[in-house]
């Protein structure tokens, strides 16, 4: 049985939540949101807060069906944002409208469209992108960071604000000597 389905979803004053079957619209201070969800697997029920309920042995859906709906009221009452950093020399970006461009060492330029409904910022090296629906918003940070993910023996690249990168020791020069050293 599903631990999270079980839960009830609050809903946040200013957020209007419809249910109309198996279509479920909520609308909030930040943007709107509409999702459709599978009408044998889950049922969802509105009274003072949102909650899911089983119609079949599917406790996976359930729990599933649960978080989507947990997102989209987090979305439209506050927002997601993801953040990337660069690291290198000469790693730049400007933004130009809905257009990403991005210098990665490469011998050319990196064009990214950003999807409609999630704003990005440039400021320094770090890249932030923010919107109300968390899938397209962790999208857009994955599609940008695999550009030019960050390397394991410089940490050259793009990585999420926050993250570790685990670096890897180099080669090692043969001294004189030492064992292996050409004799």
């Amino acid at each position: 049985m599903s631990r999270i389905g079980r839960q009830p979803v609050e809903i946040p004053s200013g957020v209007n939540v419809t249910v109309d079957g198996v279509k479920v619209s909520v609308k909030g201070p930040k943007g709107e949101l509409a999702r459709d969800f599978a009408p044998l697997r889950v049922g969802i029920v509105q009274a003072d807060d949102l909650t899911v309920e089983q119609k079949k042995a599917d406790s996976a859906r359930w729990g599933l069906a649960r978080a989507l709906l947990a997102n989209m009221v987090h979305g439209v009452a506050e927002g997601f944002s993801k953040s990337l950093e660069l690291h290198g020399v000469g790693y730049k970006a400007k933004i130009a409208g809905q257009k990403l461009t991005l210098d990665l060492g490469f011998s050319h330029q990196v064009a990214v469209d950003v999807p409609e409904g999630i704003t990005a910022t440039v400021e320094k090296d770090i890249i932030t992108f923010s919107g109300v629906d968390r899938e397209v918003v962790g999208n857009i940070a994955d599609k940008v960071r695999k550009l030019r993910p960050p390397e394991p023996y410089k940490g050259k690249g793009l990585r999420y604000v926050g993250e570790h990168v685990r670096r890897k020791e180099g080669k090692k020069a043969v001294t004189e000597g030492s064992p292996g050293a050409g004799s």
